[in-house]
């Protein structure tokens, strides 16, 4: 699709702040280069179901006047309004990582069924049905890292490696030789199974996550230590260990870490189960991929670790095998979706489990407030699980070291190497004491000009 360019004289350069701004999920902002429109990211917004009501109204925007969308990783926050875009309107070219686009299409497959789920319950249309997904990824185009793309004379783009997610990428784009950053999520690297955060050394611009803008992680040697004890504690007092994990990463994280003290000989005879039909796929897709796993891992690979796989291991793609978890005799680890416990399998697990002291739920990365994640982490005595009262006397423990996310100070790292060459950085994606918080560092440690958006704000670029 061609940009419309007799727009160009009216249509001043800017980033709008439709998503993203204020919150943590809902990624959506508006580009606007030389007369060309381009989304970075189309989010649903996320708290206690699925899909919260807002992702129901009509885009504050003409749909069929963007021009592309990059989408930065394949995480719902990011890329689960797509399939709306394109049934509102969209016509233009998507575009990401080969990965990116793979576990998209994945992630759109299982969205549909819950989205049509909700719908029944809430006698409305789905957000998005089977024939948007088939144009959606009909329009997809896919880009390798480092891979200059024109998309006029005045604008190109670059993918970096982000270090988030398989397949994630930081969007540089460059116009009239300014180059304007949209981050995306930032890795917390090093991690256990990808590449570092590339370096952004030349950024006029950026727009940045802020997820932990506000406080730092555990050092990775610790976090490995934490999940060890939470599985020889739960071995001990043979209980059931509840991990609720995000399909993409954490998942495949847990997977490895757990794969290693087994070869170890610290986990021995303690049943595994990966009780998520996606995550089962997404982990499928990571074996496709395993070039862009970190040197480390790779090694291993080659040398015949089949690194998603050890002994006691099960996945159950049926429901079936699900409900018979709950037969086998404890000690047992249970790995289930959706990582807030907004949704998924993980939620007959709690409701069954949560109960009892002996058990545990162990929390590995962040928890929206309005989630039912973030409801037991904040201490609640008694939730509602599908319309049941459960009360919580399992032992709740977090380790926020298993973050995806860079913490404050690796935020501040990673926009300080462009401290010669930036203008004003947006802070983003992100709770708005987090948010802030980040950009009072940014001020103070850097001098930079830093700056936290509302939704709907329209900010100029001086390039």
């Amino acid at each position: 699709m061609k940009p419309n360019t007799e727009q160009k004289k009216v249509l001043k350069n800017s980033i709008t702040f439709f998503g993203g701004a204020g919150t943590v999920t809902g990624a959506n902002f508006l580009l606007t280069l030389g007369g060309v429109r381009i989304l970075v990211d189309c989010g649903l917004t996320q708290g206690e179901k699925y899909c919260d009501r807002c992702n129901y109204e009509p885009f504050p925007y003409d749909a069929s006047q963007v021009d592309y969308l990059f989408a930065t990783h394949a995480h719902a926050d990011h890329i689960g309004l797509i399939p709306k875009l394109v049934r509102e309107g969209f016509r233009g070219t998507i575009i990401s990582t080969p990965a990116t686009r793979d576990l998209s299409g994945t992630m759109f497959s299982d969205a549909i069924r819950i989205l049509a789920r909700e719908a029944q319950y809430s006698g409305e249309d789905p957000l998005y049905e089977s024939e948007d997904v088939r144009k959606t990824l009909s329009l997809w185009k896919e880009v390798e890292y480092h891979t200059a793309l024109e998309l006029t004379p005045d604008i190109s783009i670059r993918l970096k490696d982000a270090g988030h997610i398989l397949g994630s990428a930081m969007i540089e784009f460059t116009y009239n030789r300014k180059k304007i950053v949209f981050t995306g999520d930032l890795g917390n690297s090093p991690s256990p199974l990808l590449r570092d955060t590339e370096d952004i050394t030349d950024a006029e611009y950026m727009v940045i996550e802020s997820v932990y803008g506000d406080r730092n992680h555990e050092g990775r040697e610790q976090r490995i230590e934490m999940l060890q004890r939470a599985i020889t504690d739960i071995s001990a007092r043979r209980g059931t260990l509840m991990i609720p994990s995000f399909s993409i990463q954490r998942t495949q994280v847990l997977l490895y870490l757990i794969n290693n003290f087994v070869e170890d000989g610290v986990l021995q005879k303690i049943p595994v189960f990966l009780d998520s039909p996606l995550a089962i796929k997404v982990t499928d897709i990571f074996k496709r991929y395993t070039h862009l796993l970190n040197k480390e891992v790779q090694d291993e690979i080659k040398g015949g670790d089949d690194i998603f796989d050890f002994p006691q291991f099960k996945d159950t793609k049926k429901v079936s095998e699900s409900k018979a978890i709950l037969k086998v005799p404890s000690p047992k680890i249970i790995i289930a979706g959706s990582g807030m416990s907004s949704g998924g399998r993980i939620l007959h697990h709690e409701k069954q489990n949560l109960s009892d002291p002996k058990n545990m739920l162990l929390l590995v990365g962040y928890q929206a407030v309005g989630t039912l994640g973030r409801l037991i982490q904040d201490g609640a005595k008694e939730v509602t699980i599908n319309g049941e009262s459960v009360r919580v006397k399992a032992e709740i423990r977090t380790i926020n070291g298993f973050s995806a996310h860079k913490d404050s100070d690796h935020l501040i790292e990673f926009v300080e190497k462009s401290h010669m060459s930036i203008k004003k950085v947006f802070v983003a994606m992100g709770e708005p004491k987090s948010s802030l918080f980040l950009v009072q560092r940014l001020r103070d440690y850097l001098g930079v000009n830093a700056v936290s958006p509302e939704k709907g704000e329209v900010i100029e670029l001086d390039i």
